[in-house]
């Protein structure tokens, strides 16, 4: 294992010490195998190469107070990848067997988990992909699930960082009823053009309007929109074009638990302007702050202090606080690993 000073850990790959792998062919999965090369073999005619039959998922473990460690929400991750897998035409990982590769890569990589106290995590990477060969467009013949793990530290350190955020009415993100809502690959490369030009031009995340009218407010690049009204209102847009994001379906239940009215409702362009904060949300921040957003020769300031509002802030510091074991864990969400050894 190499040595890692935890607390300057960012938010990138590292290798850990191996990664685990199943492989379905003639309508079944076997048993698996951990596999400490981070490298695979692939046939240059995998169906994943030619016609996109790619998924991923991202989840973390968590290194408690009390020493155990738990894995937040896997459940959701399971149920999110079997839609995108069978909307793309690949085989289900059956839920038994997508927890005991959890478990064995957990188990096998724990010298990786950040210590509890760091603010870092194991972040978990499920993939399932096409890897039978295949010329014609058709499902692939043979399909490789593996998960991969590496530590990360706190994506933001030092507390949360409002970022500036810009909408291009000349790109999309997904179509009206196309794949916008899985995590099928092929999602992300459709927005990395727009994301490398937000960048240049000195923005932090593209933000997508619906692409049939672009009159309606849909995601973020990588997070799903989430504001706060005035009156201390949860609103999040509802569109069949939006990833479920399992970051969201917390906030949003922790939002109930405190009180707040949650609005899961079509939210116009013009309605931006009218929110106290803006945030989006994920498995890699949680919730990052919008201070600003920009089309063409509009710029929307958001709230106050920057764009980093009380109430963004709370709903963080309860799911991190959970996360860690540091409150209790109402919902049954943190999964604890089984038989991990314990430094």
């Amino acid at each position: 294992m190499q040595k890692i000073d935890w607390d300057t850990l960012g938010f990138k790959y590292m290798d850990a010490d191996c990664h685990v792998r199943y492989t379905w062919k003639e309508g079944a999965w076997n048993s698996g195998e951990l596999y400490e090369s981070s490298v695979m073999n692939m046939h240059i005619a995998a169906g994943c190469l030619h016609y996109g039959q790619a998924a991923f998922e991202g989840l973390k473990a968590f290194r408690c107070k009390d020493g155990k460690v738990r894995v937040f929400r896997p459940q959701e991750n399971i149920k999110r990848m079997a839609m995108t897998a069978r909307r793309t035409c690949m085989p289900q990982v059956p839920e038994a067997l997508f927890m005991d590769a959890i478990k064995r890569v957990v188990n096998a990589n724990a010298d990786y988990i950040p210590p509890y106290g760091t603010g870092g995590s194991l972040y978990i990477r499920p993939l399932l992909i096409g890897s039978g060969i295949q010329i014609g467009v058709a499902p692939a013949p043979e399909y490789t699930f593996l998960i991969l793990v590496m530590p990360v530290g706190p994506y933001y350190k030092g507390g949360l960082k409002p970022v500036k955020a810009l909408i291009y009415d000349e790109y999309d993100r997904a179509a009206p009823n196309g794949v916008g809502a899985i995590k099928v690959a092929g999602n992300y490369a459709a927005s990395l053009y727009a994301h490398e030009e937000a960048k240049k031009a000195g923005y932090d995340v593209e933000l997508y309007l619906d692409a049939k009218e672009h009159k309606y407010v849909e995601e973020f690049a990588t997070s799903n929109f989430v504001a706060i009204t005035k009156d201390g209102a949860y609103v999040t847009p509802d569109s069949h074009s939006i990833l479920p994001s399992i970051t969201n379906l917390t906030l949003m239940k922790l939002a109930e638990d405190m009180g707040m009215t949650v609005d899961v409702r079509p939210v116009p362009f013009e309605e931006i302007e009218q929110f106290a904060e803006i945030g989006a949300c994920g498995t890699a921040v949680v919730v990052t702050p919008v201070c600003e957003i920009t089309r063409g020769e509009q710029v929307i300031k958001i709230g106050e202090n920057d764009g980093c509002g009380p109430v963004l802030q709370k709903l963080y510091e309860k799911v991190q606080a959970i996360q860690y074991g540091e409150l209790p864990d109402l919902y049954n969400w943190c999964w604890e690993v089984p038989n991990q050894r314990v430094d």
